[in-house]
């Protein structure tokens, strides 16, 4: 038997898309008002909770950053884990983290952006510190959690960039490792935008005795499970961060669902050295992250990409023994 019109118009307004801020609330107040109610709360509770484990969190880090050794870079990795089960997402990995060479190559990990989660996300399974935009220091709360991570900022002005360069330097020679979003802003997640090769200009820096500069590792970021079923491009956008979100409201949504799930995708590392140009190493590390998120968008069983000049890197990466 056929659908009557009516019936037709309940299904259109069931399956579509949940556009986010007017049409989230509508989706909201669809539901039964006893689950509507129950995920307000639970909403609610995980807000509270992640409220107060970044306020301990913020003191125990603010000790650490003055003391010595590697506590504070151990530390800042357990919190974003910590936070990520709090507003109960998992994370899955595929892939293995590059990790400093012998000869005292650091890491910059290069990854695809769609959301603020990207952040909990990557720094609770990296050890390393992110790189940001100059706005990210005046948000609240947050600015003062990422200058506790040691968030290194880029102002995106010529008069700086010498200064920022030579921080990074610093950084990268004095054994951290960084986190970079290449493509400069969050997208919808249903597409990597191509990667500025200006943000890759750090891949250039000596950082070793000898000269030599950091490995880069491409990384793929999808969120693949919401209420523990994969996600489509119906519901994809409840995890993505862009345009002008807040993430107030963001958080909100979001924190009302149950069984989130986000799959990190570690590829085979690169060594810039093995590139003409700043250019193509830009065009190899977006095709390894771009290949690795469709894989993970179509539910395909995912495995590391090893672009050209992978090789070079995991011959720079083993150990020399005398």
């Amino acid at each position: 038997m056929q659908a009557t019109p009516r019936r037709l118009k309940a299904k259109r307004l069931l399956l579509r898309r949940p556009d986010l801020d007017a049409d989230a609330a509508n989706w909201v107040a669809m539901l039964p008002p006893g689950r509507s109610m129950l995920r307000r709360l639970r909403a609610l509770r995980r807000m509270v909770l992640v409220l107060l484990w970044a306020l301990l969190a913020g003191l125990i880090q603010a000790l650490l950053i003055a003391l010595p050794g590697k506590a504070k870079i151990a530390f800042a990795k357990f919190y974003w884990m910590v936070n990520c089960r709090l507003i109960g997402m998992s994370v899955r990995v595929i892939g293995t983290p590059a990790r400093r060479t012998a000869d005292g190559r650091p890491i910059v990990y290069v990854s695809n952006h769609s959301s603020w989660l990207d952040i909990p996300v990557l720094g609770g399974k990296l050890e390393a510190c992110f790189i940001a935009k100059e706005e990210v220091a005046r948000w609240p709360l947050i600015g003062t959690l990422a200058r506790l991570g040691r968030t290194v900022y880029v102002r995106r002005r010529r008069s700086s960039t010498a200064r920022e360069r030579d921080e990074m330097r610093d950084r990268l020679a004095g054994g951290d490792s960084l986190i970079l979003f290449p493509e400069g802003t969050t997208s919808d997640g249903s597409r990597v935008l191509p990667f500025r090769s200006c943000f890759l200009s750090i891949a250039e820096l000596p950082v070793t005795a000898d000269g030599k500069p950091a490995l880069v590792q491409p990384v793929s970021v999808v969120y693949d499970r919401l209420s523990g079923l994969p996600t489509g491009r119906v519901n994809r956008p409840l995890f993505a961060w862009y345009g002008d979100m807040d993430i107030g409201s963001h958080f909100w949504r979001l924190a009302q669902h149950r069984g989130l799930r986000a799959t990190v995708l570690l590829h085979a590392a690169l060594d810039p050295s093995a590139f003409a140009s700043r250019k193509a190493l830009a065009q190899a590390t977006w095709a390894a992250a771009a290949e690795g998120a469709a894989m993970l968008r179509q539910n395909r069983p995912a495995r590391p990409v090893v672009p050209d000049g992978a090789e070079q890197a995991a011959e720079a990466a083993r150990p020399a023994y005398a």
